[in-house]
């Protein structure tokens, strides 16, 4: 029986994910099949599929479903791939992952921000999936290289532990820029040598850390 979750979800792929050039239908498939509403508070369900970014707890937030739908595309991920996720956060994007990847290796430095995403993405059944507390700029060395990274959460420039762990032909999406605002950064390393554009203007909470910002805001 369809419920009013169904059919917001069914609205946002038709309202806000296609119009704006979300094209891959693997994308569109997870952002489809995956419950958005469960990985926010109680009383903000009314919200999730909203076009634009919810708070979760810690200060931190779930982002706007085109920006999740725009970073995972452009990882033009195919099945087969090992990922590394920096940012666990509400656990919603590594659900997405988890729909399109072989693995993901996903990095939260807020312990119950973790535990959270932890239960509700088991309670959804995700046996692909690996996580660890721990200072995401510097990436999962033990694991890497990987074929996609992607972070979610803005740095002051592109993190090097993360560039170092990319397999070759892999990409990475990262946003980067002040604490205010930032571009969203795809970087691909063809033949060792790494190639970046943007996809655009985007606003992202701040990646904390060695290689991000400090706890009081400067590098």
């Amino acid at each position: 029986m369809t419920n009013r979750y169904d059919l917001a979800r069914k609205s946002m792929i038709e309202t806000q994910l296609v119009p704006r050039g979300i094209h891959d239908p693997r994308v569109i498939q997870a952002m489809a099949n995956i419950p958005r509403e469960r990985f926010v508070d109680a009383h903000l369900r009314s919200h999730a599929y909203d076009d634009c970014p919810l708070p979760i707890k810690e200060d931190q937030t779930i982002s706007q479903p085109y920006i999740v739908a725009l970073m995972t595309q452009a990882l033009e991920l195919t099945g087969h791939e090992k990922t590394l996720e920096i940012g666990t956060g509400s656990g919603y994007q590594t659900a997405i992952l988890a729909e399109l990847c072989e693995s993901v290796y996903t990095i939260e430095r807020i312990g119950p921000l973790l535990e959270k995403a932890k239960k509700t993405l088991n309670e959804l059944g995700y046996i692909n999936i690996y996580y660890k507390i721990f200072n995401g700029t510097l990436g999962w060395s033990e694991h890497a290289s990987y074929d996609a990274i992607i972070v979610t959460a803005a740095a002051p420039r592109i993190p090097k532990p993360l560039v170092k762990q990319l397999k070759e032909k892999g990409r990475l999406v990262v946003p980067v820029g002040d604490r205010i605002s930032q571009e969203l950064i795809e970087v691909i390393k063809r033949d060792g040598a790494f190639f970046t554009k943007s996809l655009g203007g985007v606003r992202f909470v701040s990646l904390v850390g060695e290689h991000g910002w400090s706890e009081q805001g400067t590098i």
